[in-house]
C-alpha cells in the first residue's frame, strides 16, 4: 500500500486541491451552487476510488453524499463520517493567499478547508482507492460526508433516522480531530457538547442623538456588555445557576492522565503571541480546553462600525454566545438555564431575546472498546511503534452523539490535524505530512479492526 501512495501522492494532491477550490461554505446562501457543485464531486470521487454505489441525498438543506463498498455482508462494515461543507473565509483580507486557491508554503497546504474537513475526509476516499487498488480492503465500507455541519449538521439527523439500514454498521471511523504533533500520535476519546445562541438587546426605538439622550436613555450596547462581563466571576467561573449541576467530575487520577499529554505552556502562549493565559481558576490548560465546561462571546456587534464618527446611541445590540459542554450537561437543558438567566438579570431599561442556533452532546469513547484498540494499533504501526495517547478535544461535532444514539454506534476520533492548522481562521492549513500520514494510516485501521473482530476480540 505504501507504494501505491507513493506512486500516486502528486495526483492525490491535485485532485484535493480540485476540491478545495470550490467554495462550499455553507452558511452563506450565496455559495448555495457551489455547495452542491462539491456534493457532485464528493460523489464523483467515492465513485473513482472504487465504491459500487455513490449518490446524492437530497434534504431541506444542503446534501448529503453516500456511498458504499460492500465485498461480503457477513463482514464488518467500517462507516465514514465527514463534511464537505466549509466555514465562511472572512475576512478575506487577511488570508496571505486567496481562500479557495490552494496555495503549498512551508510544506502545508493553505485553504479554507485544507484541514476541516475537506483535506480529512478526502484522506478517506483515498484510502479507500489504496485498498480497493491493491486487493488489500478486508472488510466493507459506507461513506456518508455531508454538507451541513458547519452551520449544525441541522438536517442530517432527519437522514440518519430516515435511513438506518443503509447505513447498518459496526462503527463510524471520524477524521475531523487532531493529533498532539507529528511526532506524537494520539487519539480523541472526547468531544464536548455544544449550545450555540444569539442575544438581541433593545432600547429605544430607534437609534438617538448621543449628545441629546446620552446619559438618560439606555444604551444597549454598554448595557449588553455588562450583562455578558457578569457571566462570569473573578475565577472565570460562570455563574448562571444550575450550570454545574451535571457536569462530570473527573477523579484526581484521571485529572494526572490527561495531563501526562506532552504539553509546553511556554510554546503555547508563543505560538498564540500572548503574555498570558486565561481560564478557570484550578484547571490546567489542558483540563480547560477538554474536560471543562466554557462560555464565550464569539461576536458582538451593533451601532455605529463605519468609517469616521456618528454619535449615535444604537436601538439594538447583538452577541452571539457559544458555551461547550463535558459530560453530563444537556445542551439544551443549558440553552434553558442561560435563557432563564440572561432574562432575569435584564435591567428594565430595555428588552431582551435569546434566539438558539444549534448545538450538541458531549461524547466519549470507550478504550477498552476492539474499535479504540483497532485505531490503537494502526496508530502505533503508521507511527513506527509509538503508542497513541488518548485524548479529550475542546470542540464539537454534535452528530456523533446523535449517531450513537439514532444507530447504537460508536465513533472512532481518528484524525491528523495541528493546533497549528488555524480552523476557522484565515490562513487554514494542513500538512502535506498530515494528509499522506492519514492515508497510509486508515487502511491500517481497517486491517487491525477486521482482525480484532474476526478474532472475537
Amino acid at each position: 500500500m505504501k507504494t501505491y501512495i507513493e506512486q500516486n501522492k502528486d495526483r492525490f494532491l491535485s485532485e484535493l486541491f480540485d476540491l478545495l477550490r470550490i467554495p462550499s461554505v455553507s452558511a452563506d446562501p450565496k455559495f448555495k451552487d457551489d455547495v452542491r457543485r462539491c456534493a457532485e464531486a464528493v460523489k464523483d470521487s467515492i465513485l473513482k476510488a472504487g465504491a459500487d454505489l455513490a449518490e446524492i441525498h437530497e434534504t431541506p438543506g444542503h446534501p448529503v453524499v453516500y456511498g458504499e463498498k460492500i465485498i461480503d455482508p457477513a463482514l464488518p462494515t467500517v462507516l465514514v463520517y465527514g463534511h464537505y461543507d466549509v466555514q465562511p473565509a472572512d475576512p478575506y483580507e487577511l488570508w496571505e493567499t486567496p481562500p479557495f486557491e490552494p496555495t503549498i508554503r512551508n510544506e502545508r497546504i493553505y485553504a479554507r478547508g485544507s484541514c476541516d474537513d475537506k483535506g480529512q475526509f478526502y484522506m478517506h476516499i483515498k484510502a479507500l482507492e489504496t485498498m480497493v487498488a491493491t486487493g488489500s480492503l478486508p472488510c466493507n465500507v459506507k461513506v456518508m460526508i455531508e454538507g451541513e455541519e458547519e452551520v449544525g449538521s441541522d438536517h442530517l439527523g432527519e437522514f440518519v433516522r430516515a435511513n438506518k439500514e443503509k447505513l447498518k454498521a459496526d462503527v463510524i471511523l471520524i477524521s475531523d480531530t487532531s493529533i498532539i504533533a507529528n511526532d506524537t500520535p494520539s487519539i480523541e476519546v472526547g468531544l464536548r457538547g455544544l449550545t450555540y445562541l444569539e442575544v438581541e438587546v433593545t432600547g429605544a426605538n430607534r437609534d438617538l442623538h448621543s449628545g441629546v439622550y446620552g446619559g438618560a436613555v439606555a444604551n444597549p450596547i454598554n448595557v449588553l456588555c455588562e450583562m455578558i462581563a457578569s457571566l462570569k466571576d473573578e475565577n472565570n467561573h460562570i455563574t448562571i445557576p444550575g450550570f454545574y449541576d451535571k457536569v462530570q467530575q473527573l477523579s484526581a487520577e484521571e485529572r494526572a492522565s490527561i495531563n501526562e499529554a506532552p504539553f509546553d505552556l511556554e510554546e503555547y502562549k508563543r505560538d498564540l503571541a500572548i503574555n498570558e493565559i486565561e481560564g478557570e481558576a484550578g484547571y490546567t490548560t489542558i483540563e480547560r480546553t477538554g474536560i471543562r465546561p466554557t462560555l464565550d462571546v464569539n461576536g458582538i456587534w451593533g451601532g455605529y462600525i463605519g468609517e469616521g464618527a456618528k454619535t449615535v446611541l444604537p436601538s439594538k445590540a447583538y452577541a452571539k454566545i457559544s458555551m461547550r459542554l463535558v459530560p453530563d450537561q444537556n445542551n439544551d437543558e443549558i440553552l434553558e438555564l442561560f435563557t432563564q438567566h440572561f432574562l432575569s438579570i435584564a435591567p428594565a431599561s430595555v428588552k431582551v431575546v435569546v434566539k438558539p442556533h444549534h448545538g450538541g452532546l458531549p461524547y466519549v469513547t470507550p478504550v477498552d472498546s476492539v474499535e479504540y484498540r483497532a485505531a490503537e494499533l494502526a496508530m502505533k504501526e503508521a507511527w513506527d511503534g509509538k503508542q497513541p495517547v488518548p485524548t479529550r478535544g475542546g470542540g464539537s461535532i454534535p452528530i456523533v452523539a446523535l449517531f450513537e444514539q439514532e444507530l447504537g454506534l460508536k465513533s472512532i476520533l481518528m484524525g491528523f490535524g495541528l493546533d497549528i492548522d488555524a480552523l476557522h481562521s484565515p490562513n487554514e492549513s494542513y500538512g502535506l505530512f498530515n494528509f499522506y500520514k492519514g492515508i497510509e494510516t486508515i487502511p491500517l485501521f481497517f486491517k487491525h479492526y477486521a482482525h480484532l473482530k474476526s478474532h472475537g476480540a
